[in-house]
């Protein structure tokens, strides 16, 4: 097939157009396509106007991109990545459902403060992790989790699974 504006190469380049339920292709070597639209596949918005005044058609729809970073969404779906902060406003309608459907939630919980830091103990300089709250405090249920943490950092396995049943049955008969 020869290019549809030299006439001249072969072409390269075959680019299909759907405006109103009509399809129009055009077929262009690599020189006539590069010079036509610089950056054509990552910009067809301008190529496409172009050609559909060419041929007499209206032009393409308008990708919708985000203000702030210039990101479209398709451009996040391929990429799996997106932009910036700004997208998630920008795209959140269509964002909303993917993200429940990956996490199961689109509430962010995230983690309780402290809950897995680390301290050194001065007994053996070693990184153990930081207990919640001083011992005596808080709920049974609480306490029993704290000493059940002790338990496996000491790798006391059958104290572990004592507890842990304990945990269970407290929390079953609430």
């Amino acid at each position: 097939m020869i290019c549809q504006v030299c006439g001249q190469r072969p072409a390269t380049t075959h680019i299909q157009t759907i405006v109103n339920g009509q399809l129009s292709e055009t077929h262009l070597c690599a020189h006539c396509a590069q010079k036509q639209g610089s950056g054509l596949l990552g910009d067809w918005g301008g190529f496409g106007s172009l050609l559909g005044g060419l041929l007499g058609e209206a032009p393409a729809k308008e990708v919708q991109r985000c203000p702030h970073c210039g990101t479209s969404f398709g451009e996040i779906t391929q990429s799996g990545r997106i932009g910036c902060a700004e997208c998630y406003q920008t795209f959140r309608a269509r964002l909303l459902p993917v993200i429940q459907r990956i996490h199961g939630s689109a509430r962010h919980v995230g983690k309780s403060p402290g809950g897995s830091a680390l301290r050194v103990a001065e007994q053996n300089s070693q990184l153990v992790a930081k207990p919640r709250q001083e011992e005596g405090s808080g709920s049974p249920i609480e306490e029993k989790k704290r000493q059940l943490k002790q338990a496996i950092e000491a790798q006391e396995f059958e104290r572990a699974a004592q507890l842990r049943d304990q945990i269970k049955e407290m929390e079953h008969h609430g």
